[in-house]
């Protein structure tokens, strides 16, 4: 069971020490109305998904009973990192820089490799990583096995590509068809990908390695998350019926950006945020319809405070796409 001061479930408060998104420093008044109402649309799926509240569940068990560092950023939402450090979370980039008995890997996973130089510097580990990350680590795994080169389509720096490129000894990472343009034949690949790509992307560059290389094999795991899937589908469905669509989460949320890559296809004006303080009244400027969707790692009560500043701002009424 989680502990009874901290429920992460939607539309629940959460009851650890918290703080909105952002603060400002004043009270900016009421908002002057706009001529016409803007109604509101919420896509039909949005915000935290159950990899990152099953991460943020596992750490505050283990805080709630001893002092506990996180390996990096839990997930990439400030708002969640500032709650997690008001419980006693602390957080170190490097390993040796750890005070803690306790170590956590974030959702976003670790290679083999680097949990073995944490557990040699005596550090006990718990593994939060998402069970949807780990299927992908299998899937690139058993690529090796039976005889194929890695491609992970995904974000070569990013810590989940890491995780699952550290333990193999080749492998190509892919983001365009340029970067397929420059890889070398073999007469297998084995296309993964990060799980937060969109999976049309995935689909269409393991065709064009197929094109590239006509004479090798080219099998595709699917490892793109379920919860990535319904977010992109829903974030069509809604920016293909509104004038301004305003997307919440984290500033370094992979996921998130593919949010706004994704609206921006079907509408031209889409905005990223991090909190209700970073609306601008301005975007709501000839609008009818705005459309309100949200990164994986974004908590439930940040999503319904920019709702409520844009109601504020727009006088509209809700309803779901």
């Amino acid at each position: 069971m989680l502990p009874t001061d901290f429920v992460l479930q939607s539309r629940v408060a959460h009851s650890i020490p918290s703080r909105p998104a952002t603060v400002p420093d004043r009270d900016p008044g009421p908002v002057p109305a706009l001529p016409e109402p803007v109604r509101i649309v919420r896509a039909s799926h949005l915000g935290m998904c159950f990899g990152v509240r099953g991460a943020i569940a596992k750490v505050l068990r283990i805080a709630h009973r001893e002092r506990v560092t996180v390996l990096g950023e839990l997930v990439h939402n400030r708002a969640v990192l500032d709650r997690l450090a008001a419980s006693g979370v602390l957080f170190q980039r490097e390993a040796e820089a750890v005070e803690t008995p306790v170590v956590a890997i974030t959702a976003h996973g670790a290679s083999r490799r680097r949990l073995a130089e944490v557990r040699g510097l005596g550090l006990k580990v718990v593994d939060a990583t998402c069970p949807l990350v780990r299927t992908a680590h299998h899937a690139v795994s058993q690529f090796v096995e039976e005889g194929f080169h890695p491609v992970i389509v995904g974000v070569r720096e990013h810590v989940e590509v890491r995780g699952l490129t550290e333990d193999l000894d080749a492998y190509d990472v892919v983001a365009s068809e340029a970067d397929i343009e420059r890889l070398v034949p073999r007469p297998r690949f084995g296309v993964a990908a990060q799980t937060t790509q969109p999976v049309e992307r995935v689909q269409h560059l393991a065709a064009v390695l197929q094109a590239r290389f006509p004479e090798s094999e080219v099998r595709l795991a699917d490892t793109v998350c379920l919860p990535t899937r319904l977010r992109q589908e829903a974030a069509v469905a809604l920016s293909t019926e509104c004038d301004v669509v305003i997307v919440v989460g984290g500033a370094n949320s992979n996921n998130t950006r593919e949010l706004c890559e994704t609206c921006r296809r079907y509408c031209e004006r889409v905005f990223q945020v991090q909190g209700p303080d970073d609306l601008r009244r301005e975007w709501l400027d000839g609008v009818r319809v705005a459309g309100l969707t949200a990164g994986t790692s974004t908590p439930d009560d940040v999503i319904d405070a920019v709702e409520a500043r844009l109601r504020e701002m727009a006088g509209g009424e809700e309803r779901s796409c």
